[in-house]
């Protein structure tokens, strides 16, 4: 029997995988409901995975993407997206190639996962894992709150420490050290960041089409992206500041987060519109006369900022002081301070060692019959789907080999 420990995709895939491999398949969920997690990804819309080139899924994987290999070539992108059709799930592409359900709704991904495992006559049982029974290096039972299951074959894919309310609180971890295996420090990627500066006056503001440049203690840029963002009273989040989490490294303090408000205007063009502004707003109090070109909320911010009085008039306005409002507008600068807490990030970076499991099986190396799948292992990817793909993939995998080892076991 195959024994999957966590209901999130990894976990539902890698059960699954093994069913369809011809093993008798128990999951065992903590929470009172499988996919938790999987509800609230892409903001309830579920970025299923990226259409992109299979090969360039590896760019987008800072950790340990060799290691993925044998799990995304054997379960790809592109299986991902016909396996989610066959369930009837249908599938749209958006900017980015980030696919999405038709109906932009996480819960049909996840009541098609439901759907295919009732199927296939997997039980699920919910139920905390305590213990994984090893003897002699070779997997036997679970043990959990409330039974000891015999079972020669576990999958641990129990998430890592983000979002903890849905489940991923570590305690794959615990259960991975009792079978001897090492952790590498879990910490926060695509999370929010905190600013030196106050923001608590912009909270809630979402900028669009705006591209971000993050600059190191040196002025040199280490990313660039484009898209959308949103000020919080901590300092800024949304999209583009998730991604750029990814690149700031364990030590984030001290990084400049540089904001273009009109990415599409070169500093001529805008100098342009702004003189039109001025020329249509002449005799008006300057506060007054960027409405139409910034947003209302972040006015004053960009007023303060240019160090011009707001109180005087347009028509008296400098070219130095048009200048330097211009120069806000093209840099408009945050110090991080640090990330936001691991329990609020995304995505966790860190986990089971990856030399410590085979790459080809997903199977460790320290205890047979013992398989790991998703967030739990040291792998991570920015935004756009390739987390979710990571989890499809190697849950995939493991829930196969398990399976069919299993029964070459039993042939024996």
């Amino acid at each position: 029997m195959v024994t999957v420990i966590g209901g999130g995709p990894a976990g539902m895939m890698a059960a699954i995988s093994a069913a369809e491999n011809g093993a008798k398949v128990i999951l065992i969920e903590k929470n009172d409901r499988v996919g938790k997690k999987l509800l609230i990804t892409g903001k309830g819309r579920c970025n299923i995975t990226n259409a992109c080139p299979t090969e360039d899924l590896f760019l987008n994987i800072p950790t340990n993407p060799s290691f993925l290999y044998s799990a995304i070539y054997s379960f790809t992108n592109y299986d991902t997206i016909d396996f989610f059709e066959n369930l009837g799930v249908k599938t749209k592409i958006e900017r980015g190639e980030r696919v999405f359900p038709v109906s932009d709704k996480s819960s049909d991904v996840n009541n098609a996962l439901k759907d295919k495992m009732r199927q296939l006559g997997i039980k699920i049982i919910y139920d905390k894992i305590t213990d994984i029974v090893v003897e002699k290096n070779t997997v036997k039972a679970i043990k959990t709150r409330n039974s000891l299951i015999n079972t020669d074959r576990v999958i641990v894919a129990t998430g890592g420490m983000s979002y903890p309310k849905t489940g991923s609180d570590g305690n794959g971890y615990i259960l991975a050290q009792k079978c001897g295996h090492s952790i590498v420090e879990p910490k926060p990627t695509l999370t929010a960041v905190e600013t030196k500066e106050k923001t608590a006056h912009l909270m809630g503001l979402s900028l669009k089409n705006v591209s971000l440049t993050v600059l190191n203690e040196n002025g040199k840029t280490i990313y660039t992206d484009f898209g959308e963002m949103l000020f919080t009273h901590f300092g800024l989040s949304g999209p583009i500041v998730l991604s750029s989490s990814s690149h700031m490294g364990s030590e984030p303090s001290g990084k400049i987060i540089e904001i273009d408000l009109k990415p599409a205007l070169t500093e001529k063009e805008l100098d342009e519109r702004i003189l039109r502004d001025f020329s249509k707003f002449a005799n008006k109090d300057f506060r007054n006369s960027l409405g139409e070109l910034l947003p209302i909320k972040l006015i004053d911010h960009i007023i303060k900022l240019s160090e011009i009085d707001p109180f005087k008039k347009v028509n008296s306005i400098t070219k130095e002081e048009r200048k330097k409002l211009l120069n806000t507008v093209k840099h408009l600068r945050f110090t991080v301070k640090k990330y936001r807490p691991i329990d609020e990030a995304i995505v966790t970076s860190g986990g089971i060692n990856v030399k410590e499991i085979n790459s080809s099986t997903m199977e460790s190396k320290l205890v047979k019959g013992l398989f790991f799948a998703g967030e739990i292992i040291d792998v991570d990817a920015y935004t756009g789907g390739f987390n979710l793909q990571i989890a499809f993939s190697t849950g995939h995998l493991a829930g196969e080999k398990a399976a069919i080892t299993e029964r070459d076991d039993n042939n024996d």
